[in-house]
C-alpha cells in the first residue's frame, strides 16, 4: 500500500512540470506585443512552431511510457498519433511561412539564408520527414536497425529544433522557450539511458 501514495506524487509531480512546460510558453507567446504587426497567416505558422516543439517533450516521454496514466500500448499508439502531430505542425509552419515569404522560405531550404537558425530549422524539417518515413516501412526494417536510425533521426531533430528555436527572437518569451528547451532535451536524454541500461541488463 505504501507505494501508492509515492506512485500519486510521481503522477503529480509529472503533469506539474509537463502541463505548464507545454502551456506557458504558448501562454506567452499569445501575449507577445509583437503579434499586433503580424499577418495572421504568420501567426498560425509561428504557433504550429511552438506546438511542434511541445510534442517533442511528449514524444520520448510516450515511447517509454513514462505518462501516467497509460499503459505501454496506449503510449505507443499516442506516441504515433503524435508523431503525425508533430508532421502536420511542421508542415503548416513551413508553408505558412512560404505564404508570407516565398523567397526567405526558398533560400532557407537552400541553406543560403543569412539568418543561422534557418539552417537548423531546414535540418530539423528534414529529421522530421525522415522520421516519418522512417515509420512507414519500419515493419520491414529489422528491430536494431529500427532502433539505432530512429533514434539517430531523433537526436538529429532535438539537436536542430533547440538551436533554431533559441536562435530566434520572436514571440516566443525567452525563459518559458529556454526551460522547454531544457526539458526537451532532458527528456530525450532520459529515453537513451534508458534504453542503454535495458539493452545492458
Amino acid at each position: 500500500m505504501a507505494g501508492a501514495p509515492v506512485s500519486t506524487l510521481r503522477s503529480l509531480a509529472v503533469w506539474a512540470v509537463l502541463l505548464p512546460a507545454v502551456l506557458l510558453p504558448l501562454a506567452m507567446a499569445a501575449a507577445s506585443p509583437l503579434l499586433a504587426w503580424r499577418d495572421p497567416v504568420y501567426i498560425i505558422a509561428g504557433f504550429a512552431g511552438i506546438v511542434a516543439m511541445s510534442l517533442l517533450l511528449v514524444q520520448p516521454l510516450l515511447a517509454r511510457g513514462r505518462l501516467p496514466g497509460l499503459n505501454i500500448r496506449q503510449s505507443r499508439t499516442l506516441h504515433r498519433m503524435t508523431g503525425a502531430a508533430l508532421v502536420a505542425g511542421v508542415v503548416i509552419h513551413v508553408v505558412g511561412l512560404w505564404v508570407t515569404s516565398p523567397p526567405d522560405v526558398v533560400d532557407a531550404l537552400l541553406f543560403r539564408s543569412p539568418t543561422p537558425f534557418s539552417a537548423w530549422g531546414v535540418i530539423a524539417m528534414w529529421a522530421v520527414f525522415a522520421a516519418a518515413v522512417l515509420a512507414v516501412f519500419r515493419r520491414r526494417l529489422r528491430p536494431r536497425l529500427w532502433r539505432l536510425a530512429h533514434s539517430g533521426i531523433a537526436v538529429v531533430i532535438v539537436t536542430g529544433t533547440v538551436i533554431h528555436a533559441l536562435q530566434i527572437e520572436g514571440t516566443m518569451e525567452t525563459a518559458s522557450k529556454v526551460a522547454l528547451c531544457a526539458l526537451v532535451i532532458a527528456a530525450t536524454i532520459s529515453v537513451f539511458v534508458a534504453r542503454t541500461r535495458a539493452g545492458a541488463s
